[in-house]
C-alpha cells in the first residue's frame, strides 16, 4: 500500500508511546487519524499535534481530519463504537495499528492477588484487545471491499522470554502467533503483520533494569519503529509476517525460510492461478525448426546449426508436445554449447552429438498423450529442460509447470528468477537488516535480485556498466548503484561500506570475484551463480585460482556457497507462483531487454547480445511472432 494522503488510520493506544509516535507519522504522509485511547488528556494532545500536521494536506474539508476517541479496549462495546465511529467518518479503514499495551502492575512472582487488577488485566490490554481489534479492523475492510494493513504491536519480549515480566512476554508471543496465523486473510486484500521493536525510551520501558537495557544495546530510537510500521504497510508481499527490530541486529523478518521448515509440517500452498485454456487452432506441422549443437565450442554462433526436425503422432503416453512462443537466452548457454553441462565436458561428450539446445521457454500445449489427464490442450505452459530453442518441443508431463499465460515476463522468471529467489534463500541464507551487493544486477538475474533483497528488508548496492543500467537499477529501488563506467567499484565499497558487505550475489567471476570476496564482512556469505567473464574467449571456460581464498573466509568466518539451479528442481514450482503472485501484485517488476528477435533462426544473434554486455534486463526470443508480439516493457 502507497503511503500517501487521503487514506485513514486508527491506532490504539494512541496518546503516548510508539502509538503516538506512529500516529504523527502517519499525520505527516497526509493520513486521517483516529486516535483510541483511555487517557483522554494526552490523547487530546496528540489528536493536536496531528490534526497541525495534516492541516499542511487538507483543508475545508466537512469532517474532523483527526479524531480522538476515549476508550477502554478491554470493553468490547466501546471498541467496537470506536471502529463504527472512524469507518462513518472517513467512508472506511485503511490502516488499523493496534498498540495498545502494559506491563504488569504486580509482578507475577509477588502476587497474591486473584489477578484481576494485575497479570488478568494486562493479558487483556496486551492479548485479548489485539484479536478483537484485528477482528473489527477486518470486518470493516471486508464491508468497505477494499485492500487494508493491520498492524499488530508485539514486541521482542514475545520473541524470546522477558524473565523480569513473564505475563508481558507470554502476552506478547500470543500477539505474534496469533499474527502469523492470519495470513489468510491476504486473499481478500487484507494483510496482517505484527511489528516486535526491542526497547524503546517509553513510559514502560522507563520501568526497566538500565543495566539490561545497556546489555541489549541500548534504547532503539523511535524512528527506526515508524520505519518499520511503514515497511509493514508498504510491502505487498508480507502477510502473516513478524518483523523484528533491533539497534543489535537492525530490522529482519522472523523466523527465517530456515527456522521455519523446522517445524512446517504442511507443504507451502500453491498460489498460482489456475491456468485458463486459451482458445487457438493449433496447427501441428509433419516437421519444425529447431537447433541443435553439431560442435563442441564456446562460440554459440559456430556450435549450433538450425535444423528440420520431423513431428510424428501419437506421442509416447505420459508426453506432451509444447508448441513455443517464447523462449530465454541465458549467459550460460555457451557453456551449453561446449558441452560443460555433460561429464564436465569431457572427451565423451563429443559422442553425444547432436544435442537441442535451449533451457526455458513458454507456450501452449499442442497435444498429450494417452496416460496424461491433468494437462489439456490450449493450456499455458513453461518448461526448463534442453531443447527449448526450437518452434516444437517433446516433453515428459513431470518438467510442464503451469502458468497463467504464455508472456515473455514468465521466461524472464524461469532460469533468471529462480535462480535469485532459491540462490538467496537457500545459499544466502538472506534475512533482514543486512547489506546485499549484487553484481551485474541489470541483466536477467540480478533484477531479480535487487528487488527480493529489498523486498526483505535489506540495504542493496548493485554493479551495472552504463547509465541506461543504472537508471533501471534505480527504478527498482536499489540503494547505492555503482556504475563502473563512471566509477571505481573498489574504492566505492572501500569508502562508502568500510565494514563490508554482508551478502554477495555474484555471477561475473574473475576479478569481480576478488573484489567482492575481499569486501566481505565478517560471516558474509558470498553465493556463486555463475562466471559469465570467464565463459567467452578463446580457450572458453577456463578455470581459475583464487589465492589465499582458504586463509580469508577462516580468518572472517565467512562461507563462499556455489548454487547450481537444477539441484533445486523440488522448489521450481512453489518460487515460481511466488514470483508470478509478486508480479501480478505490481510490487514486482520484470525488465525485458529492448531488443526483439523474432524466430528460431535469431537465437544465435540474441546470444550474441547478451554476451556484448549490451542488453539491459531478460533476452528474450519470439519464438512465434504470430502468436502474441508485444513491446518489451518494465
Amino acid at each position: 500500500m502507497e503511503l500517501k494522503p487521503g487514506l485513514s488510520a486508527l491506532v490504539t493506544g494512541g496518546a503516548s508511546g510508539i502509538g503516538r509516535a506512529l500516529a504523527l507519522a502517519l499525520a505527516q504522509k497526509g493520513f486521517f487519524v483516529t486516535i483510541v485511547d483511555f487517557s483522554e488528556e494526552r490523547g487530546k494532545q496528540v489528536a493536536s499535534l496531528a490534526e497541525k500536521e495534516l492541516s499542511k494536506f487538507h483543508g475545508g474539508l466537512g469532517f474532523p481530519p483527526v479524531r480522538f476517541i476515549k476508550c477502554d479496549v478491554t470493553e468490547s462495546n466501546e471498541l467496537a463504537a470506536a471502529f463504527k465511529k472512524h469507518v462513518e467518518t472517513y467512508g472506511g479503514l485503511d490502516v488499523c495499528i493496534n498498540c495498545a499495551g502494559i506491563a504488569t502492575p504486580i509482578p507475577f512472582y509477588k502476587d497474591q492477588t486473584d489477578g484481576s487488577k494485575s497479570w488478568r488485566r494486562a493479558v487483556d490490554i496486551n492479548f485479548v484487545a489485539v484479536i478483537d481489534s484485528t477482528r473489527l479492523a477486518i470486518r470493516a475492510m471486508q464491508v468497505a471491499k477494499k485492500p487494508g494493513v493491520i498492524i499488530n504491536v508485539g514486541s521482542a519480549a514475545g520473541l524470546y522470554p522477558m524473565i523480569a515480566d513473564p505475563i508481558y512476554s507470554g502476552s506478547k508471543g500470543g500477539v505474534v502467533l496469533f499474527t502469523r496465523a492470519m495470513s489468510i486473510y491476504k486473499r481478500q486484500g487484507i494483510r496482517v503483520n505484527v511489528l516486535c521493536p526491542e526497547f524503546v525510551e517509553t513510559d514502560l520501558a522507563s520501568k526497566m533494569d538500565s543495566k539490561f537495557i545497556d546489555m541489549m544495546g541500548g534504547f532503539m530510537p523511535m524512528e527506526m519503529v515508524v520505519k518499520g510500521a511503514f515497511e509493514l504497510i508498504s510491502n505487498e508481499s508480507k502477510a502473516g509476517s513478524c518483523l523484528w527490530i533491533s539497534n543489535r541486529r537492525g530490522m529482519e523478518y522472523w523466523p527465517t525460510s530456515l527456522e521455519e521448515e523446522k517445524y512446517r509440517v504442511f507443504p507451502k500452498t500453491s498460489i498460482r492461478k489456475s491456468a485458463d485454456v486459451i482458445p487457438v487452432n493449433i496447427q501441428i506441422p509433419s516437421s519444425f525448426e529447431k537447433i541443435v549443437v553439431h560442435t563442441l565450442s564456446h562460440n554459440f554462433r559456430n556450435a549450433t546449426s538450425v535444423v528440420q526436425a520431423s513431428l510424428r503422432l501419437p506421442l509416447k503416453p505420459d508426453y506432451v508436445l509444447l508448441k513455443i512462443i517464447y523462449a530465454g537466452v541465458n549467459a550460460s548457454d555457451v557453456n551449453f554449447s561446449s558441452g560443460r553441462y555433460f561429464s564436465g565436458g569431457s572427451k565423451d561428450t563429443a559422442s553425444l552429438l547432436p544435442f537441442d539446445a535451449g533451457f526455458e521457454a513458454v507456450g501452449i500445449i499442442a497435444a498429450v498423450g494417452d496416460s496424461v489427464k491433468r494437462l489439456k490442450v490450449g493450456t499455458p505452459a513453461a518448461i526448463m529442460t534442453f531443447g527449448s530453442y526450437a518452434e516444437f518441443t517433446m516433453v515428459p508431463s513431470k518438467h510442464i509447470l503451469p502458468v497463467a499465460r504464455p508472456d515473455p515476463e514468465v521466461v524472464a522468471m524461469l532460469t533468471s528468477g529462480l535462480t535469485a529467489s532459491i540462490a538467496l534463500e537457500k545459499a544466502a541464507q538472506m534475512d533482514s537488516g543486512k547489506t546485499v551487493l549484487v553484481t551485474a544486477a541489470a541483466g536477467g538475474t540480478g533484477q531479480f535480485a535487487v528487488q527480493l533483497a529489498k523486498f526483505a528488508g535489506n540495504k542493496v548496492i548493485a554493479t551495472c556498466g552504463g547509465k541506461d543500467k543504472a537508471k533501471l537499477l534505480k527504478d527498482l529501488g536499489v540503494d547505492r548503484v555503482i556504475d563502473y563506467k563512471t566509477e571505481n567499484i573498489k574504492t566505492v565499497l572501500k569508502n562508502e561500506f568500510p565494514k563490508g558487505v554482508d551478502i554477495v550475489y555474484e555471477s561475473v567471476g574473475g576479478e569481480m570475484f576478488n573484489l567482492c570476496l575481499n569486501a566481505l564482512a565478517n560471516y558474509g556469505r558470498l553465493v556463486v551463480i555463475g562466471m559469465i567473464s570467464q565463459y567467452q574467449g578463446e580457450e572458453g571456460w577456463k578455470p581459475q585460482n583464487y589465492t589465499g581464498l582458504c586463509e580469508k573466509i577462516l580468518a572472517k568466518s565467512q562461507t563462499v556457497a556455489g548454487f547450481f539451479l537444477v539441484q533445486y528442481a523440488n522448489l521450481w514450482q512453489e518460487h515460481l507462483d511466488k514470483l508470478v503472485d509478486l508480479q501480478s501484485s505490481g510490487k514486482l517488476k520484470v525488465s525485458l531487454d529492448p531488443k526483439q528477435f523474432l524466430g528460431v533462426r535469431s537465437v544465435a544473434d540474441a546470444v550474441d547480445h547478451l554476451h556484448s554486455g549490451q542488453s539491459v534486463g531478460k533476452v528474450v526470443v519470439c519464438i512465434d511472432p504470430s502468436f502474441s508480439p508485444r513491446p518489451a516493457k518494465l
